[in-house]
């Protein structure tokens, strides 16, 4: 995500990448760290990056919709932790870990370009591959995007029965179809390429 005119004036937009980057992973470890129950120690890093969004300005709507988009996988995450005994207070630190979690990344994004944040990683010297597939997911993110929508808009124009069972059905028929149209994409990419001498 590039930052607009109004996001750079933040200290947050402007400090550098590699920090910002640095206190992140560190920040992440920390709450992975701390103890498998609730605890006031979660307050520490909660107040962090409360105090991280302020300065950032980053829309609280925003910041709520991110989070909801990965509250799935943290709900099946943290359930899992209930086939453990005593298992309640795990179920809890999970959420909450993983929550803040989310959050230090969303901030760190909010703040860097992805640009930005590969160059880091380059430098770090993460494997090319993990970079080079980095970069392919935000450069094709859009396009798979722009692909769902038009189909979403081809189904919605042939079907006239607003029944919820039936939209249930076509999403899940649209999903199947952008999965095969993105494994088809990816291998005609690779193929072209490996023919421009990609290795």
């Amino acid at each position: 995500m590039h930052p607009t005119e109004s996001r750079r004036r933040t200290i947050l937009h402007r400090a550098p990448a590699g920090p910002k980057l640095g206190a992140t992973l560190l920040l992440v470890i920390g709450i992975a760290l701390l103890p498998r129950r609730a605890d006031l120690l979660y307050l520490f890093p909660a107040a962090i990056l409360l105090l991280g969004w302020a300065i950032s300005r980053m829309p609280l709507l925003l910041a709520l919709k991110r989070l909801l988009l990965v509250e799935f996988f943290i709900l099946g995450i943290a359930l899992l932790s209930l086939l453990r005994p005593s298992a309640s207070h795990f179920f809890v630190a999970a959420l909450i870990k993983s929550n803040l979690s989310v959050l230090a990344l969303l901030l760190l994004v909010w703040t860097t370009s992805f640009q930005e944040i590969l160059q880091q990683l380059r430098k770090a010297r993460l494997p090319e591959v993990m970079i080079s597939t980095l970069t392919l997911m935000c450069r094709y993110l859009p396009v798979l995007a722009e692909e769902s929508r038009r189909m979403q808009r081809a189904r919605a124009s042939r079907t006239f029965a607003p029944r919820r069972r039936l939209a249930w059905a076509n999403l899940a028929a649209i999903a199947a179809q952008l999965f095969v149209r993105s494994a088809e994409r990816a291998e005609r990419i690779y193929l072209a390429m490996c023919a421009r001498g990609w290795k």
